[in-house]
C-alpha cells in the first residue's frame, strides 16, 4: 500500500463518525484541507468555516449567481423613500433545526446578539463605523422585521449576504448555553450541523423539515433540496493523499484542488473537474508612490509588455478566465464596457520607457511561495518583461513577510491576491484609498474615491452600471494595477457524484447526489 493510500486510511479510520438512527446512509464524503475554526457563523471564521457553515445556516437574504440580492429567509422587503429603514416580510412554514417554527421575534433575538458580538467579523458594517449604524431591529408581527438605520446604506442587503459576515445568519435561542456561550447551530439551512470531532472532521446531515423554496439553485439562495443523507467531511491536509482518495473512492469531492493537479484529471472521464471564477482578484499591483512606478508611462510599458491572456491560461492550466476588469467576470454589471482591457504591444514599450525617463534600472517583483499563481505570474510576467527590455527581477519571501510588506507599501510591484468580494463596489473600494491614511491602498485617486463612494451609496441598478463603466475607463487609463483575472476555485468530483457544483468559492452540497 503506498505512503499517500496508508495516510488515508488513518484519516478515514479516525473519522468514524456515527449518527444516530441513521443506518447504511448515503454519504457524500469530502475532503478538507484543515478544520473548521469554529461552528459559529461569523466569528471566529475563515473561509473553509464558512463553506461548510453556509449549508447550515440561512439569512433574511443571500447573494444570487450573479451577486445580486435574493430573498431566503425573508420573501421580501420593502425600503423606507429616505433609506433608512427596511421592513421585511418573513417565509412561511420555516423551521428551526430543533422543530420550532421561526418567528419574527426570534428573527430579531438572533441578529440582535450577532451584531452585539464584539467578536463577529462584520460588526464594522453594522456599527456606524465604517458605513450606517444599526439603530434598531423590532418585530411589530409574527412575520414583519423592520431595521432602521442612522442613515440611508444602500449597501446593508449586500453586506448581510456576504459570506464573511455569516450571512448575518438567523439561529435559535437554543444554539446557545444558559450562560450565553455558543453551544452549536441549530439553524433553518438544508443541512443539520452533527458531529465534529477537531482535526479530524464533521458530518452534516439532512434537515427532513427544510421548507425548500424555488425552482433551481441560485447562488446561496433558491431551491436547496438535499438528495443524500450526509455529507462527511473529512480532513486530509494532503493534496497526493486526497487524489489517492478519490481516485479509490474514499473520497467523492476535493472542493479546492490545485489547477495544476485538477488539470491531470479533467481529461479522465470517471472523475468531473468543476471550475469557476468567483469575486477574488489575482494581481499585481505597482506602488504608485515609488519613484519609478509613480509615472503612468512606466506603468503603461510594463502592461503593454505582459500577454495577461497568456499569463492566465499559464498559472491556470487553462482552468480560468482572464479579466482585465475590477467587476467581476460572473457579475451582472460585467458588461462589453468591462470587457475592453489591456492591450498586449511590445512594440510600444521601448517608446514608453523613453517617457518614462527609463535607464534600466532594476524592477523588484515581490512573490511567495504559498500561493502557486503568485510565483507562476511572477516567474511568467519577468520573462515577458526582461523580453521587452525592462529589468525585472524576483524577490520570493514568506507569505508573511509578503503581507508586511504589503501592509506597509513597501514594494515597487508585487503579485497579490484579494480573496471574494462579493459586489464591485467593494472591489473597488479594496484598492482605493489615501496611502497618507493607509499605507496598503494601491490607487490613490480622490475623484476615484469620490465614485467608488457613490457606488456603494447608490440602489439603481442603471445608475450603479454608469459608475462601474467610468471606474473601469479611469482604472485602464491610470493602470494602478494589473488585473488579471477573478480568483479561481476548482474542485473535482468522483464518478458517484451527481450535480456537484462550485459557486463563488464555496462548495454547496444541496442538488447533490450520490449513487452506492
Amino acid at each position: 500500500m503506498s505512503l499517500s493510500r496508508s495516510l488515508l486510511c488513518a484519516f478515514l479510520s479516525s473519522a468514524s463518525f456515527a449518527v444516530p438512527g441513521l443506518a447504511a446512509a448515503n454519504t457524500l464524503t469530502v475532503q478538507i484541507t484543515a478544520d473548521i475554526r469554529s461552528s459559529q457563523p461569523g466569528i471566529n471564521r475563515d473561509a473553509g468555516t464558512d463553506s461548510v457553515l453556509l449549508n447550515v445556516v440561512e439569512g433574511l437574504v443571500a447573494a444570487g449567481e450573479d451577486g445580486e440580492i435574493r430573498p431566503m429567509l425573508a420573501s421580501g422587503w420593502t425600503v423606507s423613500e429616505d433609506g433608512r429603514t427596511y421592513t421585511f416580510s418573513l417565509r412561511e412554514g420555516v423551521k428551526f433545526h430543533n422543530g420550532a417554527t421561526m418567528t419574527a421575534d426570534d428573527v430579531r433575538w438572533s441578529l440582535e446578539k450577532l451584531l452585539r458580538d464584539p467578536e463577529y467579523s462584520c460588526k464594522a458594517f453594522f456599527d456606524g463605523s465604517r458605513d450606517a449604524k444599526v439603530e434598531s431591529i423590532t418585530a411589530p408581527d409574527a412575520k414583519t422585521v423592520v431595521i432602521t438605520l442612522d442613515r440611508p446604506d444602500a449597501m446593508l442587503l449586500k453586506y448581510m449576504a456576504q459570506a464573511q459576515c455569516g450571512s448575518t445568519a438567523i439561529v435559535h435561542r437554543d444554539s446557545f448555553n444558559p450562560d450565553g456561550t455558543w453551544k452549536a447551530p441549530i439553524a433553518t439551512g438544508p443541512f443539520v450541523f452533527g458531529t465534529w470531532k477537531r482535526s479530524e472532521g464533521l458530518v452534516l446531515t439532512k434537515f427532513a423539515d427544510y421548507a425548500i423554496t424555488g425552482d433551481k439553485p441560485d447562488g446561496y439562495g433558491g431551491r436547496k433540496e438535499v438528495l443524500v443523507d450526509e455529507v462527511k467531511y473529512v480532513v486530509v491536509p494532503d493534496t497526493a493523499t486526497a487524489v489517492a482518495g478519490l481516485r479509490s473512492g474514499a473520497l467523492d469531492v476535493l472542493p479546492y484542488l490545485p489547477p495544476s493537479e485538477a488539470a491531470k484529471l479533467k481529461d479522465d472521464k470517471d472523475f468531473t473537474v468543476v471550475a469557476a471564477p468567483h469575486g477574488g482578484l489575482v494581481t499585481m499591483l505597482f506602488q504608485t508612490a515609488d519613484p519609478l512606478m509613480s509615472n503612468v508611462a512606466m506603468r503603461r510599458a510594463v502592461v503593454a509588455a505582459l500577454d495577461t491572456p497568456q499569463i492566465v491560461e499559464s498559472v491556470t492550466y487553462g482552468l480560468g478566465v482572464p479579466n482585465n476588469s475590477l467587476v467581476a467576470s460572473a457579475s451582472r454589471y460585467h458588461t462589453a464596457a468591462q470587457d475592453k482591457g489591456y492591450i498586449h504591444d511590445p512594440s510600444a514599450v521601448p517608446a514608453l520607457l523613453q517617457e518614462a525617463g527609463y535607464k534600466g534600472e532594476t524592477i523588484n517583483i515581490l512573490t511567495n511561495r504559498r500561493s502557486a499563481i503568485n510565483y507562476d505570474t511572477a516567474v511568467i510576467a519577468q520573462a515577458m518583461l526582461q523580453a521587452a527590455g525592462i529589468n525585472a527581477e524576483i524577490e520570493v519571501l514568506e507569505w508573511a513577510s509578503q503581507l508586511d510588506r504589503f501592509n506597509s507599501g513597501k514594494y515597487q510591484i508585487m503579485a497579490f491576491n484579494y480573496s471574494n468580494r462579493s459586489d464591485p463596489a467593494l472591489a473597488f473600494q479594496t484598492v482605493v484609498g489615501s496611502k497618507a491614511k493607509n499605507a496598503n491602498a494601491v490607487w490613490d485617486d480622490p475623484a476615484v474615491g469620490e465614485r467608488v463612494n457613490a457606488a456603494l451609496q447608490e440602489a439603481d441598478p442603471a445608475k450603479r452600471q454608469a459608475i462601474f463603466d467610468d471606474l473601469h475607463a479611469r482604472f485602464l487609463d491610470q493602470v494602478p494595477l494589473v488585473m488579471l483575472a477573478n480568483g479561481l476555485d476548482v474542485g473535482v468530483s468522483g464518478p458517484r457524484v451527481t450535480g456537484y457544483r462550485t459557486w463563488q468559492g464555496f462548495a454547496r452540497f444541496w442538488g447533490v447526489s450520490h449513487s452506492e
